[in-house]
């Protein structure tokens, strides 16, 4: 039972790693996600961020054997140790993106939405079954998934609880795109690196400003967008991406603060 994470040219790749359960999450896989994400999240060398699963699956969910006797105080710790992961994510400075390669349903599904991007394979299947299980969603799907796919969307899959191919969940937004098993980790490395060649302090200030079209009223989002807009002329990485441009060479980006 394990996450790792391998390092490349400011690029972490984090892959859940309990393949003997499709990487379900049981409390010590939960805390050793948790432990890894703080990690990423503190090293400023790491740029963006691609969270994948070993073996079939990108995650099948939660540990249904330790969830099946909790009481409701217990089950609290437990939704709060998988939401924390997912704000955590949200929280991160730098970009996450989901490589989906096989099952991600249940808590793997909700972990999968708190990323900024999802990419999946041809193989990979998606969804939120628990009401089959007499619970509802409890890392964040009732509120993540309603906010990509609407209303209507999100009541059909969590209602039925039905599960959702790859090819389905681009049509509905849910992936960004799918792409073959042998080249989803490519494609996923291919996108990170472009993201990791940018500036680090516009590319967080970025995420930043999309978060607040989840949460904030729309003024007030434009508002801060042209605040922080403003703020990132002068930093180092904005005179050296500027200057690159007009010199006609590669930026050469920081990520330092003056």
């Amino acid at each position: 039972m394990a996450v790792n994470i391998e390092r490349d040219n400011g690029v972490a790749i984090v892959t859940m790693s309990r393949p003997e359960a499709l990487n379900a999450f049981n409390t010590e896989q939960l805390k050793a996600l948790r432990a890894a994400v703080d990690e990423v999240a503190a090293d400023r060398s790491i740029r963006c961020a691609i969270l994948t699963g070993e073996g079939r699956a990108f995650a099948a969910g939660a540990d249904i054997k330790e969830m099946a006797a909790k009481s409701a105080q217990e089950a609290l710790a437990f939704g709060n140790l998988g939401h924390g992961i997912g704000i955590a994510i949200n929280e991160a400075p730098q970009p996450w993106i989901a490589a989906v390669n096989g099952h991600a349903l249940g808590g793997g599904c909700e972990i999968a939405l708190a990323c900024d991007i999802r990419l999946a394979s041809e193989t990979a299947t998606l969804g939120q079954p628990e009401v089959g299980l007499g619970i509802l969603p409890g890392w964040g799907a009732t509120q993540r998934l309603t906010r990509l796919v609407g209303p209507g969307i999100a009541s059909e899959l969590i209602f039925t609880g039905r599960r959702l191919k790859a090819a389905e969940a681009k049509m509905l937004g849910l992936v960004n795109d799918v792409y073959p098993a042998d080249a989803l980790m490519n494609k996923a490395r291919e996108m990170a690196a472009a993201i990791a060649a940018n500036s680090p302090t516009a590319v967080s200030a970025s995420k930043r400003m999309i978060a607040l079209a989840y949460d904030g009223a729309l003024a007030q989002g434009l508002a801060r967008e042209a605040e922080t807009f403003a703020l990132s002329f002068g930093t180092a990485d904005q005179r050296e991406g500027m200057a690159a441009f007009v010199e006609k060479r590669p930026a050469a980006f920081t990520g330092e603060t003056d």
